[in-house]
């Protein structure tokens, strides 16, 4: 048996079809299929259904499931030891954040970093999705959440707030909104619902049940750029907005804070390039919040 072909099933179980399993794997389809076929003829079973909607696994293809997952856990975590054990300050580091972490801090610290060690290569993901690190999705991520998992090393970076701003001209056309209103008369910016559950109710506690949502956005970059443009008022996080000349706070508000969380895999706390990177994200945000709580 080809162990190899294991992470092919799992990228079929997760996919649920050769296309997108390829995509995943970045190789052809007909590569998946063929490791596919070979790894069932090797265990003499059937591990799927193929059928119009896609691949259903069978219940040998649930039972093969389960091994493979240890199969590709041990994989990862032999990789990762390998890493740890790595002290070049060269080689692909990747960093998981937003898009608007990436434009307040990440690009100072790629500026630092690769004036200090230009070998080292930054592969660098933004989504508001998060990473899985046990997978190998990432190296590093920051992130508002604190994750739980003990083989994760976390470290506080740290503690924001968000406020109400809107567009200068925006507020030149229509007025500051009353407190206690429920937004009447005003036009709002929100995340969509799968991003930020609670923005279809309120912002920074005021109900906007009154109000008109005019744009729905997945992403804190687009929002940003939205109230920017005057489409409505949003709430934004107060150190991206304060010293935008387009800005304007519309009232002292603000909601709970929230704080940012360096993670990393204990696995490759000890990777000369991985820990250089690391120790640049740190230095980075102590020169932004230099009072970190």
């Amino acid at each position: 048996m080809d162990w190899d072909n294991a992470r092919f099933f799992l990228a079929i179980y997760q996919q649920g079809t050769l296309r997108a399993a390829a995509s995943q794997l970045q190789v052809d389809q007909a590569t998946v299929g063929r490791r596919l076929a070979a790894l069932e003829q090797s265990l003499g079973a059937r591990l799927f259904l193929r059928t119009p909607t896609g691949y259903v696994p069978t219940p040998a293809g649930e039972l093969a499931r389960q091994a493979a997952d240890r199969m590709e856990q041990a994989a990862l975590q032999l990789q990762r030891q390998m890493q740890g054990v790595d002290e070049r300050f060269s080689g692909t580091v990747s960093v998981a954040c937003t898009d608007t972490t990436a434009v307040h801090a990440m690009f100072m610290v790629l500026q630092k970093l690769h004036d200090a060690h230009p070998d080292i290569r930054v592969i660098l993901t933004v989504a508001t999705q998060f990473t899985n690190l046990s997978r190998r999705e990432a190296d590093i991520a920051v992130r508002t959440v604190r994750p739980a998992n003990p083989d994760l090393i976390t470290r506080h970076l740290a503690r924001c707030q968000v406020g109400l701003f809107a567009a200068k001209s925006y507020l030149a056309a229509r007025g500051a909104p009353e407190p206690n209103t429920a937004m009447a008369g005003q036009d709002v910016v929100i995340y969509q619902r799968s991003v930020v559950r609670y923005q279809k109710d309120a912002l920074c506690d005021e109900p906007i049940a009154n109000a008109r949502v005019v744009l729905e956005v997945n992403s804190g970059l687009m929002m940003l750029q939205g109230v920017r443009a005057g489409l409505g008022i949003a709430e934004l996080p107060v150190h991206l907005a304060e010293n935008d000349p387009l800005l304007q706070r519309v009232w002292p508000r603000v909601s709970r804070p929230y704080d940012m969380w360096l993670v990393l895999h204990s696995d490759l706390n000890r990777t000369a390039r991985v820990r250089s990177v690391v120790n640049t994200i740190v230095q980075v945000y102590e020169e932004l919040f230099p009072t970190v709580l």
